[in-house]
Parts: structure tokens; sequence; C-alpha cells
């Protein structure tokens, strides 16, 4: 019988971004694979303590209990063998996460299995991988930093905030931007503010967010599911990105256009269990105190020309 997942949010989340797997990366990449095959089975039974994604996950999966149907899958996906994977499903078990789809393909690439488990969202901490998915344009992909030394949700919500140009919507403006001025990006964003924006690597998870917020029961202003647009953007350029949500049919709960003030204090406040950005000057700062990841540009961006130029 086919699984209809159109009405679901689907992650994909790497081990590493879900659970603190750092030491036994080290091992594997100092030691060899024998010598982390070892390391898991001597410390099969040890619980792993939660990454950058974990409270994310957790917090998502929460919604699932409130909602008038389930809303979001969440997929495990890992380098390990099956072997090497058991203190994983031991660690999912224990700490009471609801995940029942696992991808365990032994050292193979896991960007390869992102459309064979209709993922919405991936999350890794493998460049690669990353960089192959937002290059595929199946799915929105971020690379995850570490996580906050001190990460305290401030309440059962759960909020995920976004950069705007690059990120929700192309990199068309960013360009414009960075090869023409301030002055220029200003005026044409006015000339045409009532052009829609074109869709950006995460434009999709955003519309999908805003239609599982449907089955949630409460006011869409009161929903537990809480999304935010943090952008260095300020008027005149503001009104563009309104109206192109607009057009999409997408509510946000919140909007902050700070004109190039950091982002750091602004995420700190909203309390944000995700934020996603496209440049390391913002990441990090906002990487210190709410789960981060970026968001790479295609390899065919020109953007890419002026990063290393």
């Amino acid at each position: 019988m086919a699984v209809d997942l159109s009405e679901i949010l689907v992650v994909g989340v790497s081990t590493r971004a879900l659970f603190d797997l750092e030491r036994e990366n080290e091992v594997f990449e100092m030691d060899g694979i024998e010598a982390f095959r070892e390391y898991q089975l001597k410390n099969e039974e040890e619980l792993l303590k939660p990454g950058t994604a974990f409270y994310l996950v957790q917090s998502l999966l929460q919604l699932n209990k409130i909602a008038d149907k389930k809303i979001v899958e969440v997929v495990v996906m890992s380098r390990n063998s099956p072997e090497t994977g058991v203190r994983i499903l031991n660690s999912i078990q224990q700490h009471g996460l609801d995940i029942t789809r696992v991808a365990l393909t032994g050292g193979e690439p896991l960007a390869p299995y992102i459309d064979a488990f209709y993922v919405d969202l991936f999350l890794s901490k493998d460049s690669k991988d990353v960089q192959t998915v937002i290059d595929s344009k199946e799915c929105a992909a971020a690379l995850l930093y570490a996580p906050p030394t001190v990460f305290n949700p401030k309440d059962a919500r759960v909020k995920i905030a976004f950069d705007a140009d690059a990120v929700l919507f192309s990199d068309e403006s960013e360009y414009r931007y960075k090869t023409e001025g301030m002055g220029s990006f200003h005026q044409y964003e006015k000339e045409h503010e009532n052009d829609a924006l074109a869709e950006g690597p995460f434009a999709k998870l955003l519309i999908k967010l805003s239609k599982i917020q449907e089955h949630l029961p409460t006011r869409i202003e009161y929903s537990p599911l809480r999304l935010a647009i943090v952008t260095a953007r300020n008027a005149p350029s503001h009104m563009r990105v309104i109206k192109t949500l607009r057009k999409w049919n997408v509510y946000v709960d919140e909007v902050y256009f700070l004109g190039g003030l950091s982002k750091d204090k602004i995420l700190e406040a909203f309390g944000a269990h995700i934020f996603f950005d496209d440049q390391e000057t913002h990441l990090d700062g906002a990487s210190k105190v709410v789960p981060s990841g970026k968001v790479p540009y295609l390899t065919s961006s020109p953007l890419n020309e002026i990063k290393t130029n």
C-alpha cells in the first residue's frame, strides 16, 4: 500500500546532527573503521547526549500528540552499519523519540536516499551530503553548526527562524546587493515590491510548515508551531517580503527587519529551536545562542564567485 506523505512534514536527520557523536567521529577519523566499530560495540548501552537538531526533532514530534492527525515524520539517516547503529537505535528509544524509519547505509552517502524517504528537510554535519542535496533541489538542507553550550527552549512551542534572501527566497536579490550596492538593491526592491520573489531552497519547506499548522488545535496566531523571518533587510525593501508571503499564502508569526544589526540577540529572545542562514557572519554569533544551520548556495550560483574573489 502506498504511503501518502504529501501533508506530513518529513525531516531527515543524520545521527551526528541528532546526537553528540563528535568523540565517536574522532575515533573513526583518527583510528579507522575497526576502532570505531569496537568503540561503538563497547559503548552500545551508553546513552548518547543531544546534538544540535535534538530539541527541534523532539519538539516537532510532540506536535503529533496534539494535532488532529500525524503531521511530522522523522527519518534518522546514518552511514553506520546495522551493527554499529545499535547504539543509535538504543538512544532513540531511551530518549523516547517516536521515530520508526531509519536508514543505515554502511558507509554510503546519505543524499541518494532523500527522495526515497520523501524528505522535506535534511539536517546533517556532512558538507558533501548537504551540498549534494541542495544541488539536487529535492528538498531543503542545512549544514549544522555545533550546538550552543547552553540552550533552554523558552516554552513548549516549536520555533523555527529563517533568513530571507538565498534561504526562503532565491539568491537574485542577494547577488544584486553584493554586486551593485545597497542603493541599487533598495531601489529595485521598492520598484518591484508587488512582484513575488522567486522561491529559494527553503520556500517549499516554509509552505509545508504553514500548511501543517492547519491541523493544530489553536488559532494560527496561537499556534504551537511558530515561524519567524530574521533578515538584514529593512525599509524600503521590506514590503516585497511581506507581499511575497501573501502570494504564497503563507502565514509567518514574526518578522524582524534588522538593517544590518546582529541577529543573535533577536534569535535568543525568540528562542529558536533552529535558525537557517546562508552567511557565516550571521551564523557565527547565532550558533552560540540557538541551534543553527548553514544553507549553502547552489554550486552553480554566482555568489560562490563573490565569496572566493
